[in-house]
């Protein structure tokens, strides 16, 4: 029930984000994942090396979510998440560009967007919808600046720790924007993580990660994809 908090700000949206990150990687790959307590006041977003995701959302608010993963901490993640559903770790990838690690942490990335957008939308009573996310390997010559057309956006960059201490940087552009509480009122029960994960297709089997193209064809299509999507 909101009735201890009056407005909430980009800030306070940035918050329920990095907790919806850090809980849904916690919990699918049983391992502790968490986030700095200080934040990052940034001028743009970009794709970094070593594997960069992105998201775009729209519709009460919008904005666009980065994460950049460093190679040891996407493997940490992939392994974990992966021995977690019950694959045997000899059939594990063991490089960041595999195809089936860029597969996994981009629905880990859905999971995660999705964790947030259904908390966020009950709690300020509106509608939000989100792209799919594009997983992209880059390597360290490369850094893409991501800019979307928003009303005074405001950047910001948090960085989380795996585990293992392995590092990984979340990116955050928003319009300026302020919810102010009218009324007090009951936010809708909250979700069942378990639910959100069946809605994804992760039940107590591992899943069956779908034939995919080969790596440089893979990146070749991300590109695209990623340039169709800045309307390049």
């Amino acid at each position: 029930m909101l009735t201890t908090q009056d407005s909430v700000t980009t800030d306070d949206i940035l918050r329920k984000l990095c907790i919806s990150v850090s809980h849904v990687l916690s919990s699918t790959t049983n391992s502790q994942i968490t986030h700095a307590g200080m934040v990052q006041s940034i001028t743009r977003t970009c794709l970094k090396p070593d594997l960069g995701c992105f998201s775009i959302f729209d519709g009460g608010f919008s904005g666009l979510v980065v994460i950049n993963f460093s190679a040891p901490a996407a493997i940490e993640i992939y392994r974990e998440y992966m021995l977690n559903m019950g694959m045997p770790e000899s059939e594990l990838a063991f490089s960041h560009t595999s195809d089936e690690v860029g597969n996994v942490m981009g629905e880990l990335m859905n999971q995660m967007l999705g964790d947030f957008i259904n908390k966020i939308s009950k709690e300020l009573q509106t509608s939000i919808s989100q792209s799919q996310p594009k997983m992209l390997t880059i390597n360290k010559e490369l850094t893409i600046s991501v800019d979307t057309n928003l009303d005074e956006a405001v950047a910001r960059r948090v960085s989380f720790k795996t585990q293992n201490n392995h590092i990984f940087y979340l990116e955050f552009a928003m319009d300026k924007t302020e919810f102010i509480k009218l009324t007090d009122f009951d936010a809708d029960e909250d979700f069942d993580l378990d639910d959100l994960l069946a809605e994804h297709g992760q039940g107590s089997t591992p899943k069956q990660i779908e034939p995919v193209a080969s790596s440089k064809e893979k990146q070749m299509s991300s590109a695209d994809d990623l340039f169709d999507e800045l309307g390049i």
